[in-house]
C-alpha cells in the first residue's frame, strides 16, 4: 500500500475538480480525500496499490489535464484505517 500527496495548479477550482476527482476514485481501488485550497490550488490525498494509484493520478490528468497547470506529488506514509474517497471542505 502506498500513499501520495498531490497538489494541482491551474484553473483548478469552480471547474468540478473535486466532484470528478471523486468519481475517478470510484473507478480506482482507491481510499483519500481531495479539498479546495485557500491559494486556489487543489490538494489531495490517495493511497492504494502502486498500480492503482498510478492509474488514478493518470486519469485525472486525462480528464483534467486542460485545468492544470502544474502539479506536485509527493510520498506519503499510507494510512491502513483509511476507507473510501471524500471530498473535505
Amino acid at each position: 500500500m502506498v500513499r501520495c500527496s498531490a497538489s494541482y495548479s491551474g484553473r483548478v477550482q469552480g471547474v468540478g475538480f473535486r466532484a470528478t476527482a471523486r468519481s475517478i476514485a470510484g473507478r480506482h481501488a482507491v481510499t483519500g480525500w481531495v479539498r479546495n485550497e485557500a491559494d486556489g490550488t487543489v490538494l489531495l490525498e490517495a493511497q492504494g496499490v502502486q498500480a492503482e494509484l498510478d492509474g488514478f493520478l493518470a486519469d485525472i490528468r486525462s480528464q483534467l489535464g486542460p485545468f492544470i497547470k502544474a502539479t506536485a506529488v509527493s510520498p506519503m506514509a499510507s494510512i491502513p484505517s483509511e476507507r473510501g474517497f471524500e471530498i473535505r471542505r
